[in-house]
């Protein structure tokens, strides 16, 4: 644990400190560091905090930091540990020393003769030595993470080396809450909730709609050029596929069940693709010469997540995956996995978030993983290759790859520095081997084909979240839901502005999709030009233009776009709008 870390994790015991001192009766579940802070689970039992109260609560944690007392380790048997925790009505304490071997030390952290908390630490030596912090907000959570336990109150806290780095991570918050895609979502009239569909079903408006199909088409179009073929597959099947794939045991928890009450079979929403695509490549003898073979298909999955642990778009009971399957031989694994990156290179660039970071996610000693130990360490060795050919930045990690093979995990970094895991590479021996896949090799003999499991944006539904908040929700012209609106200032105007649609309809834009028409409106109602552009930029329109009778007068169009205004000729309309990115 580096300095900073320790620095984080000492101030969870501060705060948990400062809230003993002022609630006295609460009762503590853990505190660990994280990620640019710190937190604490607390049961507060029939006192209800707010987040009005991190106020008071960050006043105490200061006043208690001035003292600058020490952090000192000791050892205690469990017998002991477990007296601590009963004399101090720690019921969530006793839960854990109770899991913990008969033999073993535990240990505890003093803060001065102020605070004792049950913890492997490390810590810094004493108080002074923490840096800036700030409370940031309380939210719930169960303990362990089981809804069916107690629901505790979990206060986050944020903490760095220096004041400007806590300033610098501050502002960028604000922009963020900003930025919050559930916020834009509804001011963008992206996508909606309804508690008569359910929590985590998003629906999509006309505009969201257009936003989301644009994607995905380009998605698979970049994989339509590179060889892949759509396939189409049912959105219920026999819980009979899963069992036998193997994803029934990994997974079966996650399952949405359909009973038929006429067959009185047992059915599941899909909650992956990869079972239907290998049937389909089952469904008919394969050779050397079909090799590889590669199925794609943009299509909505279904998983039965916890309530809890939904938000947004970010993470949702129905996600729509750019799925697709490769086939292949093992000789070919090296280079589908090249063809596949160079997709996510290129998809990536064209949103923008060109800074990628690769995670070559490999098999550990555990038992969890299936398949032939050599085949890999063949595989792990191909995909490291593809990476350094391809001249990715990349990491290794031992024990992240999923049961059925190594993986290529891609980080994206959005606007604000924040790094989102969305494409993923994953190969599998698994389900080739479970449902018997085989070709017929050059010298006549049946072989396995490998498959490699490729989503390019992942869940779209996900990516959305990350691309409305890198965004900002002005999104770049080609794929903006409304790319112009245009704008009357009274309504003498009419026939100039059907000059201006007429062409506006003839304009073909050519975009990463190729060839796509031009999406407007005209909003010629009766409000002021103050309220037109008012709205008109509060959705964000990329080109807003502005007609009056001066402008249909010297035959002129008013453009104004996000970053500047600009007067064109009319005959000069088609090639600048075609012009805008």
């Amino acid at each position: 644990m580096n300095d900073l870390e320790k620095m984080r994790h000492t101030l969870s015991h501060v705060l948990a400190a400062a809230v003993k001192e002022l609630y006295p009766d609460v009762k503590f579940g853990i505190g660990p560091a994280i990620n640019d802070g710190f937190y604490y689970d607390i049961d507060f039992g029939e006192t209800k905090i707010s987040d009005a109260d991190l106020a008071k609560i960050e006043k105490k944690m200061r006043s208690i930091i001035k003292r600058r007392l020490k952090m000192t380790k000791r050892e205690a048997t469990k017998t002991e540990a477990l007296n601590w925790a009963r004399d101090n009505q720690q019921d969530y304490k006793i839960e854990l020393i109770n899991e913990l071997p008969e033999n073993e030390k535990i240990t505890f952290y003093d803060m001065g003769d102020l605070f004792t908390d049950l913890c492997k630490g490390p810590h810094v030596d004493n108080l002074g030595e923490v840096g800036p912090f700030k409370l940031m907000r309380i939210a719930g959570a169960y303990w362990r993470g089981d809804e069916k336990r107690e629901m505790l109150t979990r206060i986050y806290g944020v903490a760095f080396a220096t004041d400007d780095e806590l300033n610098k991570y501050l502002e960028q918050q604000e922009e963020a809450k900003k930025r919050d895609h559930r916020k834009l979502g509804k001011e963008l009239d992206l996508f909606c909730f309804s508690d008569l569909v359910g929590a985590g079903l998003p629906l999509f408006t006309p505009r969201g709609t257009e936003l989301r199909e644009l994607m995905a088409n380009y998605s698979l179009s970049l994989r339509g050029r590179e060889g892949f073929k759509k396939v189409w597959t049912p959105h219920i099947t026999k819980t009979d596929l899963y069992k036998k794939s193997g994803h029934y045991a990994k997974f079966g928890d996650e399952l949405f069940m359909v009973h038929s009450q006429v067959s009185g079979e047992d059915f599941a929403m899909k909650p992956m693709n990869c079972p239907h695509h290998a049937q389909i490549f089952a469904s008919r003898p394969r050779t050397y010469r079909d090799m590889p073979v590669r199925y794609m298909e943009a299509t909505t999955d279904y998983r039965d997540e916890k309530t809890g642990e939904l938000g947004g778009l970010s993470r949702v009971r129905s996600l729509t995956q750019d799925d697709s399957h490769v086939f292949c031989m093992k000789t070919q694994i090296k280079e589908e996995v090249r063809r596949l990156v160079g997709i996510v290179k290129e998809l990536y660039e064209t949103m923008g978030m060109q800074k990628l970071r690769a995670r070559l996610s490999y098999r550990s000693d555990e038992d969890k993983y299936l398949g032939d130990k050599k085949l890999w360490e063949m595989a792990q060795n191909q995909i490291k290759e593809a990476a350094i050919d391809n001249g990715l930045d990349y990491f290794e990690q031992e024990g992240e790859a999923a049961f059925y093979g190594p993986k290529i995990d891609f980080m994206a970094e959005d606007a604000l520095g924040r790094e989102h895991q969305l494409a993923t590479i994953q190969l599998d021996f698994v389900q080739p081997e479970r449902f018997g896949l085989e070709f017929t090799n050059n010298k006549g003999e049946k072989e396995r084909p490998v498959m490699i499991h490729h989503a390019t944006l992942g869940s779209i539904e996900r990516f959305l979240s990350v691309f409305i908040e890198h965004t900002g929700g002005w999104f770049p012209f080609w794929c903006a839901p409304e790319q112009v609106r245009i704008l009357t200032i009274n309504d003498k105007v009419s026939d100039y502005v059907a000059k201006i649609t007429d062409i506006l309809d003839t304009i073909v834009l050519d975009t990463p999709l190729k060839y796509n028409e031009l999406r407007y409106s005209v909003d010629d109602s009766a409000d002021s030009l103050g309220k037109k552009i008012k709205r008109a930029t509060e959705m964000k329109i990329p080109a807003i233009l502005i007609v009056g009778p001066k402008d249909a007068e010297e035959g002129i169009v008013s453009i104004r776009l996000r970053d500047k205004e600009d007067k064109i000729k009319l005959n000069k309309l088609s090639t600048y709008l075609k012009g805008l990115k």
